[in-house]
């Protein structure tokens, strides 16, 4: 008979959910919107006057990646709470990647985004540099901004991978998901091992990633919040209660 402790509560599986729904929600919004917006590749003259038009809207997008980035720190426990029942090694790796990916690449790379307005914005700079230089100054900025993104993706894309792998030790949630979320880890892994290395296609490793992403993350997200677990997995947790 298995012990109660193999099992987390329904709760815990729904929170998770939650927390990863507000994650994709900020992130999009911050990736997709704010810097889909107003940052034009190859533009540096006209990504400069977008954000100082739109500085407020350019700040907001840093403050919902670092809430994004925030929450992946908890959502990282909770998934190792899930699977460190089913395989303890796996999933400590698994979510140390997580770890690794957002809450401390990707929160250090805001400092470009940060920067990048502020060279704009600097009384004290526009007394040594040119209005020219300044402004490629700052899509230098959110350049670096861009490939550090794609190194957190890189070990992001891993844990997805190991995640996959912990759903198909499990029971907890649908096979399905498992073979979802290894595509997202390669569509993660294939945009930043890409765009390094074989520029010119960033277009489509882009939609690589988004489509991944969208039937492997958004959909355990939906189902985690919708049916928590597998019915398997409820119902032996009921019977060993």
């Amino acid at each position: 008979m298995e012990s109660n402790d193999t099992f987390v509560s329904l709760k815990l599986i729904r929170l998770t959910g939650l927390f990863y729904l507000f994650v994709i929600i900020c992130a999009g919004f911050s990736q997709g919107y704010v810097r889909g917006t107003l940052i034009v590749s190859g533009d540096a003259i006209i990504t400069a006057e977008n954000i100082l038009q739109n500085k407020a809207l350019f700040q907001l997008g840093l403050t919902t990646d670092f809430i994004a980035f925030l929450l992946d720190v908890v959502i990282s426990v909770f998934l190792y709470q899930i699977f460190k029942p089913f395989h303890k090694g796996l999933a400590l790796i698994s979510s140390c990647f997580r770890l690794i990916a957002h809450p401390a690449i990707g929160s250090i790379n805001l400092l470009n985004h940060y920067v990048a307005m502020k060279v704009l914005d600097s009384n004290v700079l526009m007394g040594s540099f040119s209005v020219e230089q300044l402004q490629e100054m700052s899509s230098l900025l959110m350049e670096a901004h861009h490939y550090g993104y794609l190194i957190a993706g890189g070990f992001f894309g891993v844990h997805c991978i190991l995640l996959g792998m912990l759903i198909y030790k499990s029971n907890v949630f649908p096979k399905i998901f498992g073979g979802l979320l290894l595509g997202s880890g390669a569509g993660y892994l294939v945009e930043t091992f890409g765009n390094f290395n074989f520029p010119g296609y960033e277009t489509y490793t882009a939609l690589i990633v988004g489509v991944a992403a969208a039937l492997g993350e958004v959909g355990i997200t939906f189902y985690m919040l919708s049916k928590g677990a597998t019915v398997s997995y409820k119902r032996l947790k009921e019977l060993i209660q």
